[in-house]
C-alpha cells in the first residue's frame, strides 16, 4: 500500500479440496471493510475434474471481485500422507490462480492468522468467527471455511500496515 489512506482488495484462500474458502476486504488505511466471501465446492468424482472445478470457481471470484492481492493459509500437515498431498494439490490450485492473475500471493501459517485476528496463535475456529464478525460487521458469512478466508485477509491487511508504517518511518528518516 502507497500511503495510509490507500484502497486495496484483498483476496484471502482457506484450502481445501472439498471446499475451498474465499473471502474478500477491502483496505482503507486502517480501516477493513467486507466486500464478499464464499466457498468454493469441489463435488465428488476424479481429483482432476476436482481440482477443475476449484481452479474455475476460484477463477471467476478473480474475475469478479478484482482483488490486487492474495493470501492463502499454509495447510496443517496430519498423519494421513494421501490426504496431505491431495490438500497439497487444492492448495497449489489456490496459489496458482491468483499468481496467473498477476497478484502478488502471500502466505500465512494458521497461527499466524489466528493470532493477527484474535491475538492468540492457538484460537479456536469459533474465536476465529467471533473475531472476524467483529471486525467487519454486518458480515453475512457463507460458512467456516469463508470465515477462516476472511481471516487470512484480514492477516494480509495487518502486514500491509505494518510494512506500511515501516515505509514510512524509512522515508521520514532519509529526508
Amino acid at each position: 500500500m502507497q500511503g495510509q489512506g490507500a484502497k486495496m482488495r484483498v483476496l484471502g484462500i482457506d484450502p481445501g479440496l472439498r471446499r475451498t474458502g474465499w473471502g474478500i476486504i477491502a483496505v482503507e488505511g486502517p480501516r477493513l471493510r467486507h466486500i464478499a466471501n464464499g466457498v468454493c465446492a469441489s463435488g465428488e468424482g476424479a481429483l482432476a475434474a476436482r481440482l477443475l472445478a476449484l481452479h474455475r470457481a476460484l477463477s471467476a471470484v478473480v474475475a469478479q471481485h478484482a482483488p490486487q492481492a492474495a493470501a492463502v493459509e499454509a495447510t496443517f500437515v496430519n498423519r494421513d500422507p494421501a490426504g496431505a498431498l491431495k490438500l497439497g494439490q487444492a492448495r497449489g490450485i489456490a496459489l496458482l490462480v491468483p499468481a496467473a492473475a498477476g497478484l502478488p500471493v502471500v502466505e500465512y501459517a494458521p497461527n499466524a492468522v489466528k493470532k493477527a485476528v484474535v491475538g492468540v496463535g492457538h484460537a479456536a475456529k469459533g474465536q476465529v468467527e467471533h473475531m472476524v464478525r467483529m471486525q467487519l460487521p454486518g458480515l453475512d458469512l457463507a460458512g467456516p471455511d469463508a470465515a477462516d478466508a476472511l481471516a487470512v485477509a484480514i492477516c494480509h491487511a495487518h502486514h500491509l500496515g505494518t510494512a506500511g508504517r515501516w515505509l514510512a518511518a524509512i522515508r521520514s528518516v532519509r529526508a
